[in-house]
């Protein structure tokens, strides 16, 4: 501005203006990669749900001795009814992480918002012309799905354990009510395999043939696994000091070393044969 004039600087015209995220187009590779992602994410719940609610893997039945003591405890009662009801277990298994991923993700994202800290922010992606996918939302979609994945992999993985080991609860024979007297049962060594022993309830039977390896267990590791690897590793992770960042710049500034040739005898004397030829 010329001195002499009588027009001051408005406020705030001089001071810098903080650096604006930084948006990066999304690559064809990304987005095929996502597709295909979604693809195996509906293939994982398709399978999850056959385990659970059809009858399309069969449970290996798993025989037993006459008046087995291993199998004759009493029967504790609908797994409804007790202390800690499956329903409610699975509801924390899932809830829980999922609240503490987005308050966790929302909470960095405001701190760096707040400390003006761009440079460990990620960017924002262009999807279209008018599209842009916040950080934020990408990385709270990024974890739960990940989650989700594992939540109905665990699930999987412990349904075919069950089918194919076909593991006997120890109040299987309460369940089960077995005729002993139809199934010719005088000695405590005759072993009795075959469906057609039981006469109780069909739904309690197949579950009491279903206890290992336990799902409430699974998903519950698998729930407190994934909240300690996301916490400690991905948002509470240490962040380098300036002179060790200095000093990697350094590095990357340096420019390659290169590696001396050496001569071998054997192309020494093959110009000097070369030369005296010539």
């Amino acid at each position: 501005m010329p001195p002499g004039s009588g027009r001051s600087a408005p406020p705030g015209r001089g001071l810098p203006r903080p650096p604006e995220p930084e948006r990066l187009p999304v690559p064809c590779a990304l987005t095929s990669m996502l597709y295909f992602q979604m693809v195996i994410m509906a293939g994982t719940v398709m399978l999850a749900y056959y385990f659970e609610y059809t009858d399309t893997f069969t449970v290996n039945v798993q025989g037993f001795f006459c008046y087995e003591g291993s199998y004759r405890k009493p029967y504790p009662g609908p797994e409804d009814r007790s202390a800690v009801p499956p329903a409610l277990l699975y509801a924390l298994a899932a809830g829980v992480p999922v609240l503490v991923i987005i308050i966790g993700e929302t909470a960095v994202f405001c701190l760096q918002l707040a400390t003006r800290d761009f440079e460990n922010q990620e960017k924002t992606i262009l999807t279209g012309d008018c599209c842009y996918i916040n950080p934020l939302v990408r990385r709270t979609i990024r974890f739960l799905g990940i989650y989700a994945f594992g939540v109905f992999a665990t699930d999987i993985f412990v349904n075919a354990g069950q089918v194919v080991t076909g593991n006997l609860a120890p109040h299987f024979l309460a369940l089960c009510k077995p005729n002993y007297t139809a199934l010719g049962c005088q000695q405590f060594t005759q072993f009795i395999s075959g469906a057609h022993a039981c006469t109780g309830n069909p739904d309690l039977i197949m579950r009491a043939r279903k206890t290992f390896p336990s799902k409430e267990a699974a998903l519950s590791v698998y729930a407190a696994t994934y909240l300690t690897v996301v916490c400690v590793v991905n948002n509470f992770r240490g962040r380098q000091p300036e002179h060790e960042n200095s000093h990697m710049d350094n590095l990357a500034q340096m420019p390659m070393i290169s590696i001396p040739r050496v001569e071998s005898p054997l192309e020494k004397n093959h110009i000097t044969a070369f030369a005296e030829v010539t």
